[in-house]
């Protein structure tokens, strides 16, 4: 079974079970669960208690009155199957291997179901988040940012959703990093199913699915929120790509501030309704983010040599269409689209890619080539 390693932590069977069962019981959320250990020392101990007892700690009945049914029994048990399959396993919060900088909060999941590279959580992480319905632009900075941090070796961490969270994920495999995608929904029912096929190179190139939901929880609305304290919690900080005023993202944006993580934005036109968000962020405080290093000046101390090196060490000549144009002469942005022939989305996602890459940089409204 892929529980942690003994020589790391011990718990016997019947004890992972039980957890499992307590678990699985309606309204136990993390707090109540660990009272309920705190109590008793341990789930089984909490499971054999008597329903008196469990309601003099001030749980509801709902609680205790489906602790021994055959329902919760048949569910633990299929979560036991689940984790005798290769590379899928449960950290439990008392586990030396959860991670730590989630272990921080008050509210800490008592269970994390990782199917990938447990180990991966511990890495330095940096959360991207942002809107489900992105523009082209906005897909395009997510993609080049989580790219350049992930080559460099920061760990992606974003919310499996589509928009922007998809294209974290594929910026941060792309640049063959490693990512992690925590899910609102139990890791049996990927949602949604478009990205189905991402999880399975998230696994495949080192990284891991996480979620502290049962197994066969299928999507609510609910538990989407829920499990932005995660996102938020396991990374250094969060960037926000693109978000409107009323976005979820902007809640993780909130949680990171509360759990002192750093909080970064990405600005956009006044006029687009996607930006307004990022806008509210950086009003309230959040870092303002034109390129790679307005985040990497705060998490010095985490930082992979080779980001260092990929954005300011000498190099020679690099060959791209649009650095032979800027070698030559500046260009505006429509200057570059009308000399290249390619479409406005194709030069922008190039030329946030080059910035990124320290190789351009763009003043007074018309780009420049870098010397190297």
């Amino acid at each position: 079974m892929s529980i942690p390693s003994p020589l790391a932590f011990s718990i016997s069977p019947a004890e992972l079970e039980a957890r499992l069962r307590l678990h699985l019981l309606p309204e136990l959320g993390p707090r109540r669960f660990r009272k309920l250990l705190s109590a008793f020392d341990s789930a089984s101990a909490a499971l054999a208690a008597p329903a008196s007892a469990w309601r003099a700690l001030g749980l509801p009945a709902i609680c205790a009155e489906q602790r021994r049914s055959e329902s919760i029994r048949e569910r633990a048990r299929a979560a036991l199957q689940w984790l005798d399959e290769p590379d899928q396993q449960v950290l439990l919060w008392d586990d030396p291997a959860y991670p730590a900088l989630l272990a921080e909060l008050a509210d800490a999941p008592p269970l994390l179901f990782v199917a990938g590279d447990p180990g991966v959580l511990e890495a330095p992480q940096l959360a991207m988040v942002g809107s489900r319905r992105a523009s082209q632009p906005g897909l395009d900075n997510a993609r080049a940012f989580a790219r350049s941090l992930a080559g460099g070796g920061f760990v992606i961490t974003s919310g499996l959703a589509l928009g922007i969270d998809g294209a974290a994920h594929q910026g941060a495999l792309d640049g063959g990093g490693k990512t992690i995608a925590v899910l609102g929904t139990g890791l049996q029912c990927l949602y949604p199913r478009r990205h189905v096929g991402l999880a399975a190179r998230i696994v495949e190139q080192g990284g891991a699915l996480v979620s502290e939901l049962p197994l066969d929880c299928a999507p609510q609305a609910s538990n989407f929120p829920r499990r932005n304290r995660i996102i938020s919690g396991l990374s250094l900080g969060v960037l926000v790509v693109e978000a409107s005023p009323s976005s979820g993202s902007l809640i993780t944006a909130r949680l990171a501030a509360e759990q002192g993580r750093e909080v970064y934005a990405i600005p956009g036109s006044i006029h687009h309704p996607g930006a307004r968000g990022c806008h509210q962020l950086i009003r309230d405080g959040a870092t303002l983010v034109e390129s790679i290093e307005h985040i990497l000046e705060a998490l010095r101390g985490w930082q992979a040599p080779t980001v260092e090196s990929r954005v300011t060490a000498p190099a020679g000549r690099i060959e791209h269409p649009l650095l032979d144009l800027l070698h030559a002469a500046p260009h505006s942005t429509e200057a570059l689209v009308q000399a290249c022939g390619w479409p406005l989305t194709q030069v922008l996602a190039a030329l946030t890619e080059l910035e990124l890459d320290g190789l351009v940089c763009n003043e007074a409204g018309r780009w420049l080539a870098r010397s190297r």
